[in-house]
């Protein structure tokens, strides 16, 4: 398999952080721009208007598990370790993160993004344990 591939949804989940960054941009903006907040509201953390905020928190999100993914990632194209189930668990993963940011940024259901973030948390540990076996000399 290409090593390459790994990077595409490596990609994808970059992209998600900038659709993010634009929602929070929005919500920050557009109250602005309407004159429905001052500027200094968004000055330190927990002033701000509720959208805006759940969008910031998402932000948050964006880097920390996340994080492990791209390390994960990288870590398989150095070692060669990408083929056709590492690259699954990759899509899958991030496929999860939209459904997570997607519920986040929207109805906000905390049982239902729960579910995603422990759904995309086991999925990203058996990503490090393919890994960790692939250079164990396993499959």
């Amino acid at each position: 398999m290409n090593q390459t591939a790994i990077f595409w949804p490596m990609l994808a989940q970059v992209l998600l952080a900038y659709i993010v960054y634009a929602v929070l941009g929005r919500r920050r903006f557009g109250p602005l721009i309407a004159g429905t907040v001052r500027p200094r509201v968004f000055a330190n953390r927990g002033g701000e208007p509720e959208g805006s905020a759940t969008a910031s928190n998402n932000l948050m999100n964006q880097f920390e598990l996340p994080v492990l993914f791209y390390t994960l990632c990288l870590s398989l194209y150095v070692t060669a370790g990408v083929w056709y189930l590492t690259v699954a668990v990759a899509w899958l993963f991030v496929a999860l993160r939209y459904a997570h940011a997607l519920v986040h940024l929207t109805s906000n259901r905390l049982g239902l993004r729960s579910a995603l973030f422990a759904a995309g948390y086991a999925v990203l540990g058996l990503g490090w344990i393919v890994f960790a076996l692939r250079i164990a000399g396993g499959p």
